[in-house]
């Protein structure tokens, strides 16, 4: 028994060591990439020059990408190539990074769009005026693949920018609705730099006195795209050439904007929602009528047709053609003229343009009564200010906002479907040069939360320029308590949180 067991063990022993031991045919081969992406590259600077070689590109001796800088425009720091790639990272992780490649005259060779392989082992990875870029490379390392090669061009907001401004550098971007600030002269040129906001904050757009377009009249409102460099004052947008400054028609200012809401009053919500406007200027609607809608979409299964002319229980009309209200005035629309709900304070001396029992009586265009005028939790819901009474599915809003949680509310189609917006703090009708017109597509995805409490006051605060209609700061959302005492100061005086009209 002894023995039996002595060689169980042993052949237990010799199996278990033949198993272990692979043959070098048993493993699958890989070998270590040539091509190092910006993503990683740029994480390996740690503000002190760095010699690049294989060791620390982790196997690499190179880069790969496609190039944005255009000398066409002469306007891009003199010698730079700078290219833009990505790569896989997971987790949804944007890896779009760009980075500059110093190699002097030779630069201006490169297009838009040309491909190109770039050896770096041997060069230096350094911070020259501000600018992140590698020195050092021979113009006989770099290598030209194809041509006219897909340009990604990030649209990013100001507050992004400013926030990330590394995140960025070197790469293409579009800001959106920028505003020249102050408003330029006439005959004032592009030369120099100009301060444009979008709503989310501020940047610098750049252009040499040297560049072709320097002596190009200044457009007030624009899109802007440009390359992203990074100076001792911050990130610079500097546009390549006169076509990346795209004009945009100047907004209509409304006599309204979107300032608060209760979505959710005590008790039964029937006749007690409201939503709160403050006046960008003296209006008499009896001569200069508006009206409100809003949408409520839960359980859409579709996005709607005719958008927010669809009615039925999806959209709900209210016209304002009687009453005046005073440039700076808080003012109401919606149901019983209580600050929450039933048997709390009454608010009737606050200025009132409609007062209407929704949830028994239809609207004189369309939308049927409804429970909520204003939906309080599931798929998003919004609000919309339009000049005059005639609403159908083309009449674009001078303000609108959007809240709540997803739905089906838009098709790109064709035809495409949908809620109109319009260029707002938060909504854009150009992007890339293209007409975005509804909310769902492109960027125009922006949404407040509904309240944290049950019960709560939306209210929006921001900066408004009556004269230009721009938001020079964009709405953000604070929740109010409210209680059945509440006065109409809580929701009229929110230090430091109010929309100001200039």
């Amino acid at each position: 028994m002894k023995k039996i067991l002595i060689y169980t063990s042993a052949l237990i022993l010799f199996c278990s060591i033949w198993l272990g031991c692979k043959r070098e045919s048993d493993y699958v081969k890989v070998s270590v990439s040539p091509y190092i992406s910006n993503f990683d590259l740029r994480k390996l600077f740690k503000n002190a020059d760095l010699s690049l070689n294989t060791e620390n590109l982790g196997g690499a001796d190179f880069i790969k990408g496609v190039v944005i800088s255009n000398y066409t425009g002469s306007n891009t720091p003199a010698g730079l190539l700078v290219i833009q790639n990505s790569r896989i990272a997971g987790s949804g992780i944007d890896s779009l990074r760009g980075i500059a490649i110093n190699i002097g005259s030779e630069a201006s060779k490169y297009i838009p769009g040309d491909s190109v392989h770039v050896k770096v082992t041997g060069s230096t990875l350094t911070r020259i005026s501000g600018i992140l870029q590698i020195t050092g490379v021979s113009p006989t390392n770099i290598e030209k693949k194809a041509s006219g090669r897909n340009i990604i061009i990030r649209a990013v907001n100001t507050a992004s920018l400013t926030s990330r401004p590394q995140y960025y550098e070197s790469t293409l971007i579009t800001i959106s609705k920028g505003n020249v600030d102050p408003v330029p002269a006439t005959g004032e040129k592009v030369v120099g730099n100009k301060t444009i906001n979008d709503g989310f904050g501020s940047a610098v757009v750049h252009t040499e006195a040297s560049a072709a377009f320097a002596n190009q009249d200044l457009t007030q409102f624009a899109d802007f795209t440009g390359i992203v460099f990074t100076t001792s004052t911050g990130p610079q947008v500097w546009p390549r050439t006169f076509d990346d400054i795209f004009p945009l028609a100047v907004i209509k200012p409304s006599a309204l904007v979107i300032t608060g809401y209760l979505t959710d009053p005590t008790g039964a919500d029937n006749n007690y929602e409201y939503i709160q406007f403050k006046a960008t200027r003296d209006i008499n609607f009896a001569t200069t009528p508006y009206s409100i809608v809003t949408c409520n979409n839960a359980g859409i299964l579709a996005a709607p047709a005719t958008g927010w002319a669809l009615g039925g229980v999806r959209t709900y009309k209210i016209n304002i053609t009687s009453g005046t209200v005073r440039k700076g005035q808080f003012c109401y629309v919606g149901g019983n003229k209580n600050i929450w709900g039933a048997n709390s304070t009454d608010i009737s001396s606050a200025v009132w343009l409609s007062s209407t029992q929704y949830s028994t009586v239809n609207s004189v265009d369309f939308g049927t009564a409804t429970t909520n005028l204003l939906a309080n939790s599931g798929n998003v819901a919004g609000i919309a200010v339009f000049d005059g009474i005639r609403v159908d599915g083309n009449t674009i809003p001078l303000d609108v906002i959007m809240y709540g949680g997803n739905g089906a509310v838009y098709s790109a189609g064709p035809p495409e479907a949908g809620y109109r917006i319009t260029n707002t703090d938060k909504y854009s009708t150009i992007q890339s040069r293209k007409t975005v017109a509804f909310y769902g597509a492109g960027t125009n995805t922006s949404k407040f939360a509904f309240p944290t409490t049950t019960g709560n006051f939306t209210h929006l605060g921001g900066v408004y320029d009556a004269k230009t209609g721009l938001w020079s700061t964009g709405r953000a959302a604070q929740f109010i308590t409210l209680t059945s005492t509440s006065p109409l100061s809580v929701i009229e005086t929110v230090p430091g949180f109010t929309t100001v009209v200039n």
